[in-house]
């Protein structure tokens, strides 16, 4: 079939929850990606931060592949050894103590937000309030949605759940000011607004938090869906700001193109769940372990040091297009997470660059999102800037 067919047959028979490009993509391999009628593209998404090692990782195959020859699925009322040596490899290079595991990043954020909860009944008299900020994105579940500072992401689902506030993100006298002492137990926040337009905090604004919840005597969650898992230059996006989170959530990246998402957490917060109190059909499943086990080795291999000399790389490339074109307003990230705010409509410009060849979005409407493999080489950088300046230039 070509790009068209398979765009008919969606369209037939798949609801209709994306706003979907005219492509088709069928093969992957590294940074490349191919469509139904066999066009090439550079991918600078990534399956939006997903293939941090780029498509179809000879390593991630080969981790899939033997342990789906082995064993595939099985309850999690039973002991899996891809499962438990996941857990202590997060663990061990973490924070935390222990480790759920579920699908995917609202899965995570709405465990985390039951384990709050759990914890604020058990300890702290009862409190629930979750308290997260404007422009944040936490997941389209019901209670992650609520935590969602976004009014379109919540528009239609009233009555929606109680028990949630936004605040601004990055001011600390806000968020301190709507602490309720008898009712909130927790702070939710991304280490950087990647969906909200890549926003990255001050540098004392992690470090101002972890103190607010410390007097406070509450918990302070991180949402490192898309910053985790080395995004940013580090395993974990809390070590740029040299804090450290009581709870924190991971998805993306972590099961290397497979659904896996993580909810960690110390000791004294995770005892909060027991037998019962929370469970997951698929999550932690022996092959998407097996895929998360051969992400956390190659993350091992240079990775975190390639991320952050690419992204350098990759920022100087475009700080040089910013001189040239005054409709670049700002560009901000850390590592290769990148967002080039525009003065122009964003959608325009992504749609042109992915005609060009050139796979990335726009978000909050005028941010440009680059979010490559962390293995990405200056050529392919060159190669994509090459192909940005191009469209840049017809505006």
């Amino acid at each position: 079939m070509k790009n068209k067919d398979v765009a008919a047959l969606t369209d037939k028979f798949v609801a209709k929850t994306y706003a979907r490009t005219p492509l088709a993509l069928v093969k992957g391999r590294g940074l490349k990606v191919w469509d139904a009628d066999g066009k090439e593209y550079l991918d600078f998404l990534a399956g939006i931060a997903v293939n941090s090692f780029g498509h179809c990782h000879p390593a991630i195959v080969k981790a899939i592949k033997q342990q789906a020859q082995t064993l595939m699925h099985v309850s999690n009322l039973y002991h899996m050894q891809p499962q438990s040596e996941l857990a202590r490899e997060l663990c061990r290079n973490s924070f935390a103590d222990r480790v759920f595991f579920c699908n995917s990043g609202a899965e995570a954020n709405e465990a985390a937000i039951k384990l709050a909860r759990r914890y604020g009944l058990e300890k702290l008299g009862g409190k629930y309030e979750i308290i997260s900020t404007h422009n944040s994105f936490h997941g389209r579940t019901l209670a992650t949605l609520t935590a969602t500072g976004q009014e379109k992401v919540r528009a239609g689902y009233d009555p929606l759940p109680a028990g949630f506030r936004q605040v601004p993100y990055n001011k600390l006298d806000a968020m301190e000011a709507a602490i309720d002492e008898k009712k909130t137990v927790a702070i939710l926040i991304e280490p950087i607004q990647a969906e909200g337009g890549v926003i990255v905090p001050h540098e004392t604004y992690m470090l101002g938090l972890r103190e607010i919840c410390d007097q406070r005597r509450i918990l302070l969650i991180f949402d490192e869906v898309q910053t985790g898992m080395g995004r940013t230059g580090k395993l974990f996006g809390y070590e740029n700001f040299g804090v450290k989170p009581d709870i924190m959530t991971l998805a993306k990246a972590l099961g290397g193109g497979l659904p896996l998402g993580a909810m960690l957490a110390r000791e004294d917060v995770a005892n909060s769940f027991g037998p019962g109190s929370h469970a997951s059909t698929f999550g932690g499943n022996p092959v998407a372990c097996a895929a998360g086990l051969a992400v956390m080795q190659l993350l091992k291999t240079g990775a975190l040091k390639n991320c952050v000399q690419m992204g350098k790389y990759f920022v100087k490339g475009l700080e040089a297009l910013k001189k040239r074109f005054s409709f670049i307003r700002d560009i901000r990230g850390k590592g290769l997470l990148i967002g080039v705010e525009l003065e122009i409509e964003g959608s325009k410009i992504a749609e042109a660059c992915m005609l060009e060849g050139l796979l990335m979005n726009c978000t909050a409407a005028k941010v440009l999102r680059f979010v490559p493999p962390l293995t990405i080489k200056k050529n392919e950088i060159d190669r994509g800037l090459a192909i940005l300046e191009k469209v840049l230039a017809r505006q």
